[in-house]
């Protein structure tokens, strides 16, 4: 999938945390999260979903020039929803063990399911590739436990159900489940 176009505002806020920034792939992500953010096209706080020490942290490593964002002076949520800590755990679990950094990643991901359209929408990301991109750099073998390319949400929320045996599938399998496009259709 191409990434969609963006605005001139996001594309210029966008242009501005990567030149700020030291060129790592997650940096490339994290400027776009920064840029939907900052114009209001996301469901992350001003801080992406991360308390302040994180969020600080995040800036410094990825974005050492960079200024605090007035966007972010936006408190995060007080406190997660259990979902939420549930898949940062899950993601965790699959983590590539490189960077502190997986965890913030884990905790901007799992913020950004509490909204209600796509995961890659939802995150301020440009498309469905931008996710399996920063999936993939932080979480490879959760990538190589998606093979059959299930939407992200529902592929994060079905590993929990399998995890506690809980399912809210109506069907024993997905290939046999009338919700199949649903799942793994097109976007």
């Amino acid at each position: 999938m191409n990434a969609l176009v963006q605005p001139p505002r996001i594309q210029a806020v966008y242009s501005q945390w990567v030149s700020r920034s030291l060129g790592e792939l997650n940096a490339i992500y994290l400027a776009r999260m920064l840029a939907a953010q900052a114009a209001g096209h996301s469901v992350l706080s001003g801080r992406l979903g991360l308390d302040e020490i994180s969020f600080q942290n995040l800036l410094n490593h990825y974005f050492p020039t960079a200024r605090f964002p007035v966007s972010a002076a936006d408190p995060a949520p007080v406190a997660q929803l259990d979902e939420q800590e549930a898949i940062a755990r899950l993601l965790l679990s699959y983590r590539a063990g490189k960077e502190e950094s997986e965890v913030w990643i884990a905790n901007i991901i799992a913020a950004g399911c509490a909204g209600a359209e796509h995961l890659w929408y939802d995150l301020g990301l440009w498309s469905r590739d931008d996710l399996q991109a920063l999936i993939r750099q932080n979480f490879p073998e959760l990538v190589r436990k998606n093979h059959l390319n299930m939407k992200w949400k529902k592929f994060l929320y079905r590993q929990l159900c399998l995890e506690t045996g809980v399912t809210l599938c109506r069907s024993p399998s997905c290939e046999a489940c009338s919700d199949y496009e649903e799942c793994f259709g097109p976007e």
